[in-house]
């Protein structure tokens, strides 16, 4: 999550402006974009777990830390509109929070997505293993892990994150590496931190979960099958081009000289930045589309008696042997 342009120590000076006004009014038009429907999407998410789904299982605690961190991320997407319309005026100390804070969030939305991977990967190939407490104890402690890894990747933001005037106009954007060295091992950790390890993981899951759903023919596998796939392909659109940007930029630094620090479009940098945070406000449609689509026949709001659904079947996995799982298993996996 490399969301911010580069500046190295030993040189402070950028050869061209930091962005261009196609880059400024594209990357504010996703911001505001993802703000305006990501931010009532998970706080919807967040009341109607809270308010209307107990107990709750695991999968819809997930959910529920899922929403939390996306909710977090995009409240403050107002302060970057405004930064990248008229300039950053609240000081490089609450710039580096900021960044910290999103970074955290962002880390932890990619594991609680990969974790609920491997929760469905568990429950729909191993359902018996499911219900041994010893399993539920290992969830409890992966969750706790997710954030503590979270918080440890969000740590290189504090050490480089700055602010710099260009033109005139300052910027939280910018990144003060110490070294090339730094820069490339940074970059290198978030991408495969961020991206690679995550979305392998995810593979492995879903092809094997689709493997066994095809395997156990039931009417609701084509569903689940279109759900997961989404899933997947959501993930990979709104981070590839971050990270196919980041890996650009590591070749152009490997090659680059002394004398040219300019690497890489600046725009192309903000723009597949702001492409990012689109990614937390996409679940919430997801989940939208999973209740519109389901059988549910009881009046109200589909999406509250869809989690509610969710809570109850993967609740009930702790009881229930295979006929019960395979049941469930439609509900459980569109919820991912």
């Amino acid at each position: 999550m490399n969301l911010s342009l580069t500046t190295e120590h030993a040189t402070t000076n950028f050869m061209e402006p930091y962005m261009s006004s196609v880059g400024q009014t594209v990357s504010a038009t996703f911001l505001g974009l993802s703000f305006l429907l990501g931010a009532p999407g998970n706080l919807l998410v967040i009341w109607i777990i809270w308010r209307h789904v107990k107990p709750r299982s695991h999968t819809i605690l997930l959910i529920l830390h899922l929403a939390a961190a996306d909710l977090l991320v995009l409240i403050t997407l107002p302060l970057w509109i405004y930064s990248l319309v008229h300039s950053w005026v609240f000081g490089e100390v609450f710039c580096k929070t900021v960044v910290y804070v999103i970074y955290v969030c962002m880390y932890g939305s990619i594991f609680l997505i990969t974790l609920m991977s491997i929760e469905r990967f568990v429950a729909v190939c191993y359902p018996f293993a499911i219900q041994f407490s010893r399993t539920q104890t290992i969830l409890d402690i992966s969750l706790i892990a997710t954030w503590v890894l979270a918080l440890i990747l969000g740590v290189p933001v504090i050490l480089t994150q700055c602010t710099e005037k260009v033109d005139g106009v300052e910027q939280c954007l910018f990144r003060d590496y110490r070294s090339v060295a730094q820069e490339i091992t940074y970059i290198s950790l978030e991408t495969i931190a961020g991206f690679v390890a995550p979305f392998t993981i995810m593979s492995i899951c879903y092809c094997l979960v689709a493997s066994q759903l095809r395997a156990k023919s039931f009417q609701g596998k084509r569903k689940v099958m279109v759900l997961i796939s989404s899933l997947v392909l959501a993930f990979t659109l709104c981070w590839l081009p971050h990270h196919i940007n980041n890996i650009i930029q590591l070749v152009c630094m490997i090659g680059r000289t002394a004398e040219d620090d300019s690497c890489g479009s600046k725009s192309l940098t903000l723009i597949a930045g702001a492409l990012v945070f689109v990614s937390s406000s996409v679940n919430p449609v997801l989940y939208a589309f999973a209740a519109r689509r389901s059988k549910v026949r009881i009046r109200g709001l589909k999406i509250i008696r869809f989690f509610q659904e969710v809570a109850a079947h993967t609740k009930a996995n702790l009881g229930t042997g295979c006929k019960e799982a395979d049941s469930a298993c439609d509900i459980e996996c569109g919820t991912l």
